[in-house]
Order: structure tokens, then sequence, then C-alpha cells
């Protein structure tokens, strides 16, 4: 599947040009997924610019880099759509403010100044002056687990993948697929009918996967449509450069050999805080606390929205990253434009807004 983030964003990228001075900025997001690209447009909605970072080299966070094509049913209004889908409507939205974008670095750097602003660099050599900061980083820094087979790692994104970019691509081969969570379930349930054949491998006969698919995944095995075996890759076998197979070690200790064409493996993430733990900022278990009036952190004028934050109650839903990101927006604002009064303005009616998202002020009879 063509990412489309990527074209929607290569005009705004600025990671290609990195400038010799800091660029002076009002707002520096860190982290490009679903409440990252909605705190541009919170902020934009207060006449603020912002600057957004992030290691991928491209915006979506982890719903395009993971699950560009799961559905998502909770976003309010949106009965269904994907990760890719919700992320190209992000973007469109926050077509107005115009965001720069700096893909494909990671921040390494947060000062506070003398003068109460952020001095901010990153991997590419960017550096910022910034009044505010957001981190949007959702776990923050993460790499999918990996199969601990020596070797294996020779087949890195051509025959062993950690992640499904292009689904296409497994029709018609002969799949193992390793994991027993909802990733592990959901890919194998999706590309079952579409793959020659799919043998869903799990060390152990219980899963962390929703309980619905467990049932269809049991339901398609009795029907043979797909092959569950309990066991761990040991090994793996060769044809010339290629990857024929894997050496499955069973509960009995026996080994068999799986043939396959390719070999997808769903461990999890393994998430990292990297540098953001050097901050200065009020960590609770690789989580920053922030208060619910503002979603401030400890260090003033530093905000934290989204799964990268925590709370009393704190649910790990995007709606509610949507819900911080538009507090944290006016809790900045005067940090922005402290001689301005800010005032709540709606989007349906006031013409100032529709001036800035540049549509038309409708007139009622």
């Amino acid at each position: 599947m063509e990412n489309t983030a990527d074209s929607s964003t290569s005009s705004q990228n600025a990671a290609q040009a990195v400038p010799r001075e800091p660029i002076e900025a009002d707002a520096v997001i860190i982290g490009a997924g679903p409440v990252g690209l909605f705190q541009v447009f919170e902020l934009g909605l207060l006449e603020i610019k912002a600057h957004v970072i992030d290691s991928l080299t491209a915006v979506g966070g982890q719903c395009v880099e993971l699950y560009p094509d799961k559905p998502i049913y909770d976003i309010p209004a949106v009965p269904v759509c994907t990760g890719q889908e919700l992320t190209d409507n992000l973007l469109k939205q926050i077509e107005p403010f115009e965001p720069t974008f700096h893909l494909g670095q990671e921040v390494t750097v947060v000062e506070r100044r003398d003068d109460h602003r952020f001095n901010v660099e990153t991997t590419a050599g960017t550096r910022f002056i910034t009044k505010t900061i957001f981190i949007a980083a959702g776990v923050g820094s993460f790499q999918p687990r990996t199969l601990k087979v020596e070797g294996i790692e020779q087949f890195d994104n051509s025959q062993l993948f950690y992640r499904v970019r292009d689904p296409a691509k497994f029709e018609g081969k002969n799949l193992v697929i390793c994991g027993g969570g909802d990733s592990a379930l959901d890919w194998a349930l999706n590309l079952a009918g579409k793959a020659e054949s799919v043998v869903l491998l799990h060390r152990r006969d219980e899963f962390r996967a929703a309980p619905a698919s467990v049932a269809k995944m049991k339901e398609m095995c009795d029907n043979y449509e797909m092959q569950l075996l309990i066991g761990q890759v040991t090994g793996y076998e060769t044809e010339g450069d290629k990857l024929a197979g894997v050496k499955v070690t069973g509960a009995d200790g026996v080994t068999r050999r799986l043939p396959l064409d390719h070999l997808l493996v769903f461990f999890g993430l393994s998430p990292k805080l990297g540098p953001i733990a050097e901050w200065g900022l009020d960590i609770e278990r690789k989580q920053l606390k922030v208060g619910t009036e503002r979603f401030e952190t400890n260090v003033p004028g530093i905000f934290a929205v989204g799964d990268i934050n925590t709370y009393p109650g704190k649910k790990k839903l995007i709606l509610s990253g949507f819900h911080e990101a538009a507090l944290a927006a006016f809790a900045a604002a005067p940090y922005i434009f402290p001689e301005k009064k800010i005032h709540m303005q709606y989007t349906t009616t006031s013409p100032k807004l529709h001036k800035i998202l540049g549509v038309e002020t409708p007139v009622f009879d």
C-alpha cells in the first residue's frame, strides 16, 4: 500500500536541509502520531505555528508504522477508518496551519534557557529555540522485539518481517506467523485465505489477544483454513541464499522443520523513553506525570499529551489524546502571547476562526 503520508508532507519536511542557525519557534511538538497532528490543529486555531519532530520517516506514528490497515472504531463521528486514513484526514485538517515536519530525527537535547525558552536539538543537528514543547511521543522510542535466533537477521525485510506495510506481498505465499497477541492474531486472520497457507506459531496455548479473535482463529483451524502450532523457533534452514524453513521445538522437546516463504514475527514492542528520561521531568512507570487542567509536566512550558502521559484515571485512547491536546494548547497560549487575552471561540460561528481555516463564514436565514 502506498504511504500517502510521505507525499503529503514532502513539501513541509525540513529534514533534508539542516539550518546552521537555531530555528526560533513558538511550539515544538515531539511526535507525529494522531495526537501530535491534532496538537498542530489546536495550536493553529490559536494562531500558534508548530514544528513537528519524529524519529520515523513518515507521519502517523504507530497507526501507520505498525497498523496502517487495521480498522479503528472509536473516533467520534467516524464509524470506522484505518490508521492510514486517520492520518491522511488529520494531515488534510492541519493544512491551513502549514506545520513544518522534521522527520527521521530524534530529539536528544532539551534545555531551559535563561530567558525561559528552551534549546532543543535533534540527532540530525537541527536546533530550535522554542517557547513551548509538546511531547506526543506515544510509548516513546519503540522497536519491535526481535526473534532471538543467531543469524536469522540476514533475512530482515526480505523474508523476515516485524511489520506489515504491504499485505499484498504475502498473497499466495506460505506464511509462518509468530506471536500470541492482537497483532499476530489480527494478521493471521487477515491473511488466511489470501496466502497459500498460514501457520500461527505461539509458545503456549494461551493468548493475549481479544477473545473474539482467539475464537475465530480456533474456528478457522477446525475448518482447516489455517493451522496453530505450539512451540518456539530455535533455528532455521536455507536453500541457497533464501530462508526455506524454521526449526520449531515443541513442549515435548521434539524439533520439527516448518517450511515457509515468509516469516512474520509479532512479539510486541520494546518501548524506551530514551533521552526524554534525562530532561528533568517527573516520570512514573516510563510515563510523564501531568495535571488534568493543563496537561503540563512539572517543567513549566513542557506539556505531554497522548500515551506518553499519566494521571489518575488515564485511558490510552486516541480520543483522550485529542482532548488533552485541546487543553494543552490553551494552557500554552500565555507563554507565547503573554499580553494577549485568549477567548474561547467555536469553529462553527467564529469569523476569525473561519479566516484562519480558510473557509467562508456561513450565512443563516
